[in-house]
C-alpha cells in the first residue's frame, strides 16, 4: 500500500488521458484550448504500465479524467484497458456530458462505474454563459441515459459569487426526483485565474450551514471516497455534497494522486510541477514504476498551500482534471 510520512494511505488514482476540451467555461479555459497535441499525451501501452503499478501498491479506484477525456479517440480502449487491470475495483470518469447520451451504455458495458458531470446551472442561459457552449438540454438528457445505464451519477457545480438563493433553491428542487449526488466544489485559484479566482470565490462554510439547518444529514466516506463531504435528506431522491479546499484539515484525509496526461505524477493539485515519469512508462516495466512511486512519495507535502496562494503547475483545472 502506498503511505505516505504522514500516514496517508492512497487507495485512489486521478489519471489524466488529454489536456484538450471543447468547453471554454469561465473557470477553466475561459479563451478556449491551446494546448499540447495529442501525440504528447500517454500512450495506450504506457498507461497500462502505469495502471499495473498503482494497483500493484494497492490502489483500488482510478477516475479518468481531462480536461474532456472523451476527447481522446481511444477513450473507450483505454476504459476497457482500466476496468480489465486486477485489483482495480472501481472506475470513474469526470466529463463535461455533452456526449452522454450516445455513449453512455457503451461505458457502462466497458466497466465504467461512476460517472461525474459538470453542470454549473440548470438555467439554459447561465449554463451557456459559464461554459462558452448552450447544450445544457444535451448534458441533460445524458443525465438521463446515464441513470437508464446504470451509473452511479455525481454532478459537480462549482460556487461562484453569483449562486443565489433562487439557483440553490431550483437545485433543490431538482433534486426532489433526481437520484444523483449534486455536489458543489469551491472555486479553487489556479495561475492563469487568479483575477476571476479573488472577484469570485466563494466559501462553501454558509451553504453548509443552511443544509443543516434544512435537515440535510452528513453520511459516512467511503475508505476510496474523494474529498466531498455528503449529505442526505429523507424527503430527497438526490444527495448533496460540498468539497471545500480551504477549509481546516482539508487535507488531511487526502487519499488520492494525480498523473497528468503527459505522464508527469502530481502528489497534490497545486504544491509542486509534477514528476516526470513518462521515460520509465516507456519502458514498459512495472516494478521500475513501483519503486519510483514508492521513493517519491516522502516528497507529499502535509497540505496543499492554497491559504498561501500558491497553485504550482497548475495554470487551469484541465490540465489535471481537478
Amino acid at each position: 500500500m502506498l503511505e505516505d510520512s504522514f500516514g496517508r494511505q492512497f487507495h485512489y488514482l486521478r489519471l489524466s488521458v488529454t489536456e484538450a476540451c471543447n468547453f471554454r467555461c469561465q473557470y477553466c479555459l475561459p479563451d478556449g484550448y491551446e494546448g499540447p497535441s495529442s501525440d504528447q499525451f500517454m500512450s495506450l501501452n504506457e498507461i497500462d504500465t502505469l495502471l499495473k503499478a498503482f494497483a500493484k501498491l494497492g490502489t483500488s479506484k482510478v477516475r479518468l479524467t481531462g480536461g474532456e477525456p472523451t476527447l481522446r479517440r481511444d477513450f473507450l480502449d483505454i476504459l476497457h484497458l482500466t476496468s480489465n487491470t486486477p485489483g482495480i475495483k472501481r472506475v470513474a470518469m469526470t466529463t463535461h456530458g455533452a456526449r452522454m447520451e450516445k455513449f453512455a451504455h457503451q461505458w457502462k458495458d466497458a466497466g465504467l462505474h461512476q460517472v461525474n458531470v459538470s453542470i454549473d446551472s440548470l438555467d439554459p442561459r447561465q449554463f451557456a454563459a459559464i461554459t462558452g457552449q448552450d447544450k445544457l438540454k444535451a448534458v441533460l438528457r445524458g443525465l438521463d441515459s446515464a441513470i437508464d445505464a446504470g451509473l452511479d451519477v455525481k454532478v459537480n457545480s462549482v460556487l461562484l459569487n453569483d449562486f443565489s438563493d433562487s439557483r440553490l433553491h431550483r437545485f433543490l428542487a431538482w433534486l426532489k426526483d433526481m437520484p444523483v449526488t449534486l455536489r458543489f466544489i469551491e472555486l479553487m485559484e489556479t495561475g492563469d485565474l487568479n483575477q476571476f479566482f479573488n472577484q469570485q470565490h466563494q466559501s462553501g462554510s454558509p451553504l453548509k450551514s443552511t443544509l443543516l439547518e434544512m435537515g440535510w444529514q452528513p453520511l459516512l466516506r467511503r475508505k476510496d471516497a474523494g474529498p466531498a463531504q455528503e449529505f442526505y435528506h429523507p424527503d430527497y431522491a438526490g444527495k448533496i455534497g460540498l468539497i471545500m479546499p480551504y477549509s481546516k484539515d482539508f487535507c488531511k484525509t487526502c487519499n488520492r494522486l494525480r498523473v497528468s496526461a503527459p505522464g508527469k505524477l502530481h502528489l497534490c493539485l497545486f504544491s509542486e510541477n509534477g514528476i516526470d515519469m513518462r521515460h520509465l512508462l516507456a519502458k514498459g516495466n512495472v516494478d521500475d514504476v513501483v519503486t519510483f512511486l514508492q521513493n517519491v512519495l516522502g516528497q507529499k507535502h502535509e497540505t496543499h498551500y492554497l491559504h498561501e496562494g500558491k497553485t504550482g503547475a497548475t495554470k487551469h483545472l484541465a490540465m489535471l482534471g481537478g
